[in-house]
């Protein structure tokens, strides 16, 4: 748009200011004008979704991977619990009679506490998997909104061909790839 000096042409304005310049003389274009325009307003609204989407895989992805470290960790320490359970376990073999009740106890301490460890890790990675699950939605998303996007950028790309052509079979075939971007659009929306 025009103004001041200053001039900025965006995807569509060329062709909202031809269509202005020559108001209704020419119907065929100012169709293709206002249908672009609209296209290409959606199509950054997509674009915005997909980013979204990305965005959202990826920290999703980070939290599953915060929380698999998080699991590695306790069963690490779980690991530990059980090499001096074991060693508890030996020496109970090798004291005294009277110091064998405080071995025992001391077994069944680590024992409890390992069964403590094990519960945390396993709720750590069931954490894990909806986190990668939700992951793996977003990115479905993704794909589904990129899609939605790129065959509007395919539905503006006829549209200027057919204005500098003039052939109606490409302006049909602009309406009939936007209603695909629009149905992957409504999809991607509907979570699809």
């Amino acid at each position: 748009m025009s103004g001041h000096g200053f001039h900025v042409h965006g995807p569509h304005d060329h062709e909202l200011e031809h269509a202005a310049h020559h108001g209704g003389k020419d119907p065929f274009q100012g169709r293709i004008a206002v249908t672009t325009a609209i296209l290409a307003t959606v199509g950054a609204l997509f674009g915005y979704m997909g980013g979204a989407t990305q965005a959202n895989a990826t920290l999703y992805k980070n939290n599953a991977a915060i929380k698999k470290t998080e699991a590695s960790n306790q069963w690490n320490y779980y690991q530990a619990k059980s090499s001096k359970q074991n060693l508890a376990e030996l020496s109970l073999q090798l004291v005294s009679e009277e110091k064998k009740p405080d071995v025992r106890k001391e077994i069944d301490r680590y024992k409890s506490e390992k069964a403590e460890i094990k519960e945390g890790a396993d709720k750590l990675e069931a954490e894990a998997r909806d986190w990668d699950r939700q992951s793996d939605d977003q990115i479905h998303l993704h794909h589904r909104w990129a899609q939605a996007t790129t065959a509007l950028q395919v539905s503006i790309a006829l549209a200027a061909i057919a204005l500098l052509t003039r052939r109606k079979w490409l302006e049909m075939g602009m309406y009939g790839v936007a209603g695909v971007g629009g149905l992957l659009g409504v999809a991607a929306a509907m979570h699809w």
